[in-house]
């Protein structure tokens, strides 16, 4: 077994939770095992004044990470299972899937203005949101809305509300609760409103593919159920060739042994809204999301 290891990360204070989970979680498994965090700036964190569908959607928060593995600086990196591209390069691996936190989306108020959730805000309203997929179902639900455009980690983006004339915004409630954040959160959107991103709420954990020895540290990290429902989420998804330029949402959780899986595809304004479910065993979770 190896007595050091590198993990790569994004350096937003989300991704720097994520990886220092990952760290604690190996440090009670191995106490005397040497972990180095190095912290590398992908594509997505340096253009911030563009929307993601906009820059081009393949591996925009992984690739960099992705190199320096190949390249051997980094022994894994940790990601959000959502921002990981369905196809993976060339002599990596997912080793492992952490078990999911909360799938939802939350709707958090302007702080001057304190609406208790999204029907408090009035006809006209705007909400702010950088992805496609949270437009699409907003605008499915409340039509009359406004919807303005946001990027950046989860601090800008409070900042950014902060400082606006905006009613709230959207996030994903897993990140809000990784930071501690509970407390701004006026609505915790249930899915028959919204579903989520693929993967969302989920932890990742990249190797290369010929890394034994890393491939079995983290095994013990793997959620069996977490990784059942995420392969059939993100088959879903490589089926349809999706990524941030189409409003794609998808569910799927494991419920007495059998696999569910909903979906949704829409059109940006919402307009066009097709919703769609599946069941059926959990040995075809890739199969079921082909299907669907």
């Amino acid at each position: 077994m190896k007595d050091h290891i590198i993990i790569g990360t994004r350096g937003s204070a989300l991704a720097l939770w994520q990886t220092q989970w990952v760290t604690a979680a190996l440090q009670k498994l191995y106490p005397k095992l040497v972990i180095t965090q190095t912290v590398i700036k992908t594509t997505g964190d340096k253009i911030l004044d563009s929307p993601l569908s906009k820059i081009g959607d393949k591996g925009l928060f992984t690739k960099e990470l992705e190199k320096a593995m190949l390249d051997g600086k980094i022994d894994l990196a940790v990601h959000s299972l959502k921002d990981v591209p369905t196809v993976i390069p060339d002599g990596l691996m997912l080793g492992a899937i952490a078990e999911r936190d909360d799938v939802r989306d939350v709707f958090v108020s302007h702080p001057k203005k304190k609406y208790s959730n999204l029907d408090a805000v009035p006809s006209g309203g705007t909400i702010a949101t950088g992805s496609l997929r949270r437009k699409c179902q907003l605008l499915a639900y409340r039509p009359d809305l406004n919807i303005a455009d946001i990027r950046g980690n989860l601090q800008t983006r409070k900042e950014k509300l902060d400082a606006s004339d905006w009613d709230g915004m959207l996030l994903a409630k897993a990140g809000v609760t990784r930071l501690g954040w509970d407390s701004l959160i006026a609505q915790i959107i249930d899915t028959t409103i919204m579903l989520p991103a693929v993967g969302q709420g989920a932890l990742a954990i990249e190797i290369r593919k010929n890394d034994q020895a890393v491939a079995e540290m983290i095994e013990p990290l793997n959620h069996h159920e977490t990784c059942l429902a995420t392969l059939s989420e993100r088959s879903l998804l490589r089926h349809l060739e999706g990524g941030c330029q189409i409003p794609i949402g998808a569910y799927a959780r494991v419920v007495n042994g059998n696999l569910i899986l909903d979906a949704v595809v829409g059109a940006l304004d919402g307009k066009t809204i097709i919703r769609n479910s599946i069941s059926g065993n959990t040995s075809d979770a890739e199969a079921l999301g082909i299907q669907l």
